[in-house]
């Protein structure tokens, strides 16, 4: 018994036991669902067989009838421009907000930590905040923007099939904002002080620093913030119905919340597991590339 004890407690031992656990975890928690979900898409599932393993199997049906719908193509797009739309804004605005606060100015750690309060925040209460921001008759951003000039009478986000997908990639942009700063941060703060020191005294201005130190110093932590968005982004849901419900007709529908809609709504759990399938994809080639740019980080 006492040697057993031993050889855990070891430094091998205790780190066997720990990847051991872990293991144990990930399968229970993540390994079997998926299996699970993987299996329901080559069956036929619905509420009269979902409580029993004996199910018709269905090959590929499942995926060559959601690929065949008439709405297919409409949620591939709305999920191409909530996606890019949304990695894009967080990314440009959570840069510039980084670099904004690598410059020492009182109270900028105060304010920096005001800016995280909205990635702590469920996401189901920001879509209640952007509900009201975004609304037609009386929304904060239909009055702001009439302010400054850029319109000139109400626009009815949430309605207007043209701006639906648009009202929650904004609500989106906000809501992982502070995640893409505070990772780019952690990235500018590793970069040596004394390289800008000596590209300033070689006479190189502000965009030749960024351009030649900065951003090539941050590649890795930039294909990293990008990856992590890129699958964050599909497995957001709260927002949709909390502000647009999918509509109107299906203009603000994405893959995520589709597979819902099959799933919760027409009880058609097969075809909602072949949708999640499908974006299990997208997320697989994400987290590949987020290992592949963070390798070398790991190594060193």
């Amino acid at each position: 018994m006492r040697r057993i004890v031993s050889s855990i407690t070891d430094g091998i031992g205790f780190d066997i036991l720990l990847v051991g656990l872990a293991m144990v975890f990930l399968v229970a928690l993540a390994g079997l669902p998926l299996v699970y979900n993987v299996m329901m898409s080559f069956q036929q599932v619905d509420m009269f067989n979902l409580n029993t393993l004996s199910r018709p199997f269905a090959g590929m049906e499942n995926y060559r009838e959601v690929t065949t719908q008439p709405e297919f193509w409409l949620v591939m797009k709305n999920t191409a421009i909530f996606v890019f739309g949304s990695i894009g804004g967080q990314f440009a605005l959570g840069f510039a907000l980084a670099l904004f606060f690598m410059a020492r100015f009182p109270f900028a750690a105060t304010i920096r930590g005001v800016f995280l309060v909205s990635w702590v925040m469920p996401g189901l209460v920001v879509g209640a905040l952007w509900a009201f921001i975004l609304a037609g008759d009386y929304g904060i951003l239909n009055e702001m923007l009439k302010g400054l000039g850029l319109i000139d009478q109400s626009l009815f986000w949430k309605s207007d099939p043209r701006l639906s997908i648009w009202a929650v990639t904004i609500a989106n942009i906000w809501l992982g904002l502070a995640f893409n700063m505070m990772l780019l941060s952690v990235g500018l703060a590793a970069i040596p002080r004394d390289l800008y020191e000596a590209a300033e005294l070689d006479g190189a201005n502000g965009w030749q620093r960024f351009s030649t130190i900065t951003l090539p110093m941050m590649r890795s932590t930039v294909g990293a913030v990008l990856a992590l968005g890129l699958i964050y982004t599909l497995q957001q849901f709260d927002l949709f119905p909390a502000i647009t419900e999918g509509g109107p007709a299906n203009s603000s529908t994405v893959a995520q919340y589709w597979a819902w809609q099959w799933s919760f709504q027409l009880f058609d759990f097969a075809k909602g597991a072949t949708v999640s399938v499908m974006m299990l994809v997208f997320v697989l080639i994400a987290s590949f590339v987020y290992v592949r740019s963070t390798r070398h980080e790991v190594r060193g």
